[in-house]
């Protein structure tokens, strides 16, 4: 008898289970066609198109899709677990930008905010919804990105965010990690955000060359940044300026920028493994950016008061990898600062590589 009502008990358990499993992967059909999770989603789906058409040039992983992403950092990163540095993740960059993008560490945010602006207009999203929507949706663009998370329903800011939140090139590696922390991120996390340099271009550190990449592959969500910053520097990417910027040091390869804060945190003892291991481990990269995004693009929302959205993101392409060292680059030119083994790379082929500028919109 004990053992009949046990049998019962478990069948009744699993039915239950299997009914709130359903309930969770219940699917909507829009009347657009489109399928989701939640029906509130459904009105998303018009707006990712008008984003891929409008500002996206029709889906490209170019500098409205970079600028995006970093937009997206910017508005979230005013935020701090003690209080007092804005409401995070609200929009505020883009509702404030007036204010906002006269920060210096805003410097060239204008651009994109200036881009975003009319097309969020004609969304009814509210300020933050868009910023961190028009991210995500920029970032599946590239070729090898993760695919984002995206949760529905955040308020209107109500102020701007104050200036001395986003750090800055110039910042010392102690400085860098203590913001970060501050607004609730460890040292994995914050290599993790760096990944969004492989998909970057500096505008401001060097006014004279704009759109100058970080790395040789600008088109691709890869951990090819994580490599070229560990080459030795020999080099400015302005040919016709010999003078080193704030915030810039020396590179491997003509028409690229170094960050100084990427160059030191790739040595710093406490980051140095952490920015190595990222190095041709795409999986890693994806997940650990993925993470960490999912973390910065809710700060200072109420979670229970979101929809998951995720779904309404397309689906980025595969990068096929594995990554290599540009042509004429070798071991030889790795300044390694972490004891643990390095990735066995191939390099490309031919002569050593001039990058061109990432073409405005």
């Amino acid at each position: 008898m004990a053992f009949a009502r046990l049998s019962t008990l478990i069948t009744l358990a699993l039915g239950a289970f299997q009914v709130a499993n359903a309930a969770l992967t219940k699917r909507v059909t829009c009347p657009d066609g489109h399928i989701t999770s939640n029906r509130a989603c459904c009105a998303l789906f018009p707006v990712v198109q008008n984003l891929q058409q409008n500002l996206f040039d029709g889906g490209e992983c170019g500098e409205e899709a970079h600028s995006a992403l970093r937009l997206s950092f910017h508005d979230a990163i005013g935020f701090s677990i003690h209080g007092g540095k804005g409401g995070g993740a609200d929009g505020s960059i883009l509702l404030f930008n007036a204010t906002e993008t006269a920060f210096h560490a805003n410097g060239g945010i204008d651009d994109i905010t200036s881009r975003q602006f009319p097309v969020f207009e004609t969304t009814g999203l509210t300020p933050g919804d868009f910023v961190h929507l028009a991210a995500a949706v920029g970032t599946a663009n590239c070729p090898g990105a993760p695919r984002l998370q995206f949760m529905f329903g955040r308020p209107p800011p109500i102020a701007a965010a104050p200036d001395l939140t986003v750090p800055e090139p110039t910042d010392s590696v102690t400085s860098i990690l203590s913001r970060f922390a501050d607004a609730g991120f460890n040292a994995q996390e914050v290599v993790a955000l760096l990944s969004s340099h492989t998909i970057a271009a500096a505008d401001v550190v060097d006014p004279a060359i704009p759109g100058t990449p970080f790395d040789s592959t600008v088109g691709t969500f890869d951990t090819q940044i994580f490599l070229e910053v560990l080459l030795k520097g020999t080099l400015l990417p302005n040919p016709n300026n010999n003078t080193v910027q704030p915030g810039e040091v020396l590179s491997p390869i003509h028409g690229e920028m170094r960050l100084q804060s990427d160059f030191e945190l790739s040595r710093d003892s406490r980051t140095a493994c952490l920015w190595q291991a990222m190095i041709n481990d795409q999986t890693r990269m994806q997940t650990q950016f993925q993470a960490a995004m999912a973390k910065l693009q809710v700060l200072g929302q109420d979670t229970n008061k979101l929809v998951d959205c995720s779904d309404v993101v397309p689906v980025p392409a595969a990068f096929p990898g594995p990554i290599k060292f540009p042509a004429s680059f070798s071991m030889a030119d790795v300044e390694q600062a972490c004891a643990s083994t390095f990735p066995n790379l191939q390099t490309v082929a031919g002569p050593a590589p001039t990058l061109a500028p990432v073409p405005g919109s």
